[in-house]
């Protein structure tokens, strides 16, 4: 018989070399959950009804890998008042954080009722951005959970005052009345004014009524000032003006309501002016 022969079998170092060279070839993905850190929110902008929350973070992954999407909800003292899904399509380099952010604006005050109640509460509320980053590393998806919330101080409703009166006598049956209304804003904030509505009343006649400051923005922790000017001769008031200035004031009444977004206040602001001669 002949003998047969067999091809031999590698050797111990050439079957080493071998598998060496596969794992050069094909190197093993590497492996691990993505790293959120460094996370916060801030407000960018905060109205007496409305806040712009913005939320930034740093993402690692060990891997090359794309954050794709936020899907989150707007929280507003425990409550969330808004939910949504901000797309990022940011690129991740391995083992390198990279910085992300996105922001959303919501209205944190449910109604005049609400609004009334926050700023009688006083102090602050917690204001947060919270839910999962979508993480794409080639056919692998990854959640990320995460959330950060701000402090802010609570919307506090306007204030009515009379800043000032001016009462001007041009003869005994003649006096011009200037009363300057004021809308005190005590917020970090500006406050919109959509309309402000009056009547005007002198010793129990109503000699004016209307609306101002329509469209108007009171700046933060500041006075808007709104004239209101009439004038008390015996056309608008009758025969008895000549007897109500030569008492030397004149007792007034203003009353009405200040509105805007959410936003309801009425306003009731009496007293007496002294009469300057007017020359």
């Amino acid at each position: 018989m002949k003998p047969s022969f067999c091809s031999p079998a590698p050797s111990a170092p050439l079957l080493l070399a071998c598998l060496w060279l596969g794992c050069a070839s094909a190197p093993p993905r590497p492996v691990g959950p993505a790293a959120l850190a460094a996370q916060e929110t801030t407000v960018p902008a905060q109205t007496l009804t409305d806040a712009t929350v913005q939320y930034a973070g740093q993402l690692t992954t060990p891997g090359e890998a794309v954050l794709e999407k936020a899907d989150y909800e707007l929280v507003s003292d425990g409550a969330v008042v808004k939910t949504g899904s901000a797309a990022l399509r940011v690129r991740l380099a391995p083992g390198q954080p990279t910085a992300f952010s996105f922001r959303e604006q919501a209205s944190y005050v449910k109604g005049p009722e609400d609004l009334r109640v926050l700023s009688e509460r006083g102090g602050t509320l917690l204001l947060a951005l919270r839910g999962t980053l979508t993480v794409r590393s080639g056919e692998a998806v990854e959640t990320v959970p995460f959330a950060a919330s701000r402090a802010v101080r609570v919307p506090r409703l306007p204030t009515l005052v009379i800043e000032s009166l001016d009462g001007a006598r041009y003869s005994d049956e003649e006096v011009n009345l200037i009363v300057r209304v004021g809308v005190k804003n005590p917020n970090p904030f500006p406050l919109r004014v959509d309309a402000l509505t009056y009547s005007l009343q002198v010793a129990g006649k109503k000699l004016g009524e209307g609306t101002l400051a329509q469209g108007d923005t009171v700046d933060p922790s500041a006075t808007g000032v709104y004239p209101v000017e009439a004038a008390v001769t015996r056309e608008s008031f009758g025969p008895e003006v000549k007897k109500l200035i030569a008492t030397g004031t004149l007792p007034y009444r203003m009353q009405g309501e200040l509105k805007g977004p959410h936003l309801q206040v009425p306003y009731a602001l009496e007293g007496s002016v002294k009469i300057n001669t007017s020359r």
